[in-house]
């Protein structure tokens, strides 16, 4: 008899970790608190260490259908506006790594996971329905679900987001950690662009105290523009997709390159910008974004940004037949692009770990953990350095300009990351 894996989140970690345990031979019920499958958001970065993991799943078609695919990273000066650095990606990325790097609308990936979950599994989707809480004793975990409904299973998986209700019983967690960084968040239709401000790259401006990402998703008919700033968060943190203040926004800017405040300004005065939150696939359950003056963005939607510090050891990841995932085990700032990849890590993870049938559930939970929780924390770690590097002031800002123009893609490139662990994901 095959065993039961619970998975208690329908979002990118939730899916991957069901379609990952079900081609491991496990019996997969997956338990989505929201009324529908839906995921708010933006855009993504994906690695080649992740588009690896998509591949070795089949998707690459699939990610092909809807990813854009960035030949270069370009850094450029948010004051100055002149060019820093340059990381060739494209047919570079996949020479050096055996994957290319792709942008991706955050929606679009959760889904071709979710198509993917349906097509090729046979996992019970149960929406509207959540793991409130669990019991471990005895060879068997015993879940309670938000319905009263009372369930066993052969082990759980908390893919739960930020505000995990499964961390929570796990480690006795406290609350996810303010960062004091904000996130404006748009996505316009490039057609809608004028042709100066359209693009096919990845740019990244960084100035004093915040910086802002641009790149093509949605096969290139969509940009994402993401600005994060330092400043203080809305009070109500739990309700954590905010209508954005536009003229916090404008303010922040201020002292910017023409470039960048054109870019900016195009998501209010375009008829082409896109709130997150209209997007078909977004949440119900996001607050609506309030109107702002023309020039500066009815499109916006604010994220204050939460984290927790790095992965301590193994046991923050798994305990006897409960294991963490994603945003539940490791929440991290975006400044290394890899969220939502370490989610796809883990579950890829998860799979070798549960495929490994001549052990015990509770050790095959913890070779998963032993495998993952260093990595993680490396990444967490980095990209909390590379968020005061990004926002950096005064002769540190000055070092880095300088730094980034003698020693550009040796300093952008990243091989510990994308050639990562288990590079051997396609043998899966």
């Amino acid at each position: 008899m095959k065993k039961q894996v619970v998975v208690a989140g329908g979002g990118i970690g939730g899916l991957a970790t069901a379609l990952g345990a079900s081609r491991a031979g496990w019996d997969v019920r997956l338990f989505e608190r929201a009324a529908v499958f839906s995921e708010v958001g933006a855009g993504v970065q994906l690695g080649p260490n992740v588009v690896r993991r998509l591949q070795a799943w089949g998707l690459q078609r699939p990610l092909q259908d809807v990813a854009a695919f960035p030949a270069r990273l370009q850094v450029r000066s948010a004051v100055s506006g002149g060019e820093l650095a340059v990381l060739p990606l494209g047919a570079t990325a996949v020479q050096r790594y055996g994957a290319a790097y792709a942008t991706i609308h955050r929606a679009d990936l959760h889904g071709l996971l979710l198509a993917a979950v349906g097509k090729y599994t046979d996992t019970q989707c149960h929406l509207d329905h959540a793991i409130d809480s669990f019991a471990d004793a005895d060879g068997v975990v015993t879940l309670r679900t938000s319905r009263g409904k009372q369930i066993e299973a052969d082990a759980l998986v908390g893919a739960d987001g930020l505000w995990s209700r499964t961390r929570t019983q796990l480690l006795g967690a406290a609350p996810p950690r303010v960062t004091g960084h904000l996130a404006y968040r748009a996505l316009i239709r490039q057609d809608a662009l004028p042709d100066a401000l359209r693009t096919s790259q990845v740019t990244a401006w960084l100035g004093p105290r915040l910086h802002a990402v641009q790149y093509p998703v949605r096969r290139g008919e969509l940009m994402n523009l993401v600005v994060i700033v330092q400043g203080p968060a809305p009070a109500d943190l739990e309700n954590w997709d905010h209508a954005a203040n536009a003229a916090g926004l404008e303010q922040a800017l201020r002292g910017t390159c023409t470039a960048l405040q054109d870019l900016v300004r195009s998501v209010g005065s375009q008829q082409g910008a896109l709130r997150a939150g209209d997007h078909p696939a977004s949440s119900a359950s996001s607050a609506s974004s309030a109107s702002a003056p023309a020039a500066w963005g009815a499109g916006w939607r604010l994220w204050p940004l939460c984290d927790r510090p790095p992965v301590q050891s193994a046991d923050d990841m798994a305990q006897g037949l409960v294991a963490l995932l994603g945003d539940a085990a490791h929440p991290m700032r975006p400044y290394l692009a890899q969220g939502a990849g370490m989610a796809i890590e883990d579950a890829a993870e998860l799979q070798r770990a549960l495929s490994m049938h001549d052990l015990d559930v509770p050790l095959r939970l913890r070779r998963y953990a032993l495998n993952r929780w260093e990595r993680n924390a490396r990444v967490q770690a980095r990209s909390i350095r590379n968020g005061r590097i990004f926002h950096a002031t005064g002769p540190v800002r000055w070092g880095r300009d300088v730094s980034l123009r003698l020693l550009g893609e040796r300093l952008l490139d990243v091989p510990w990351l994308y050639r990562g662990d288990g590079a051997g994901a396609t043998s899966l």
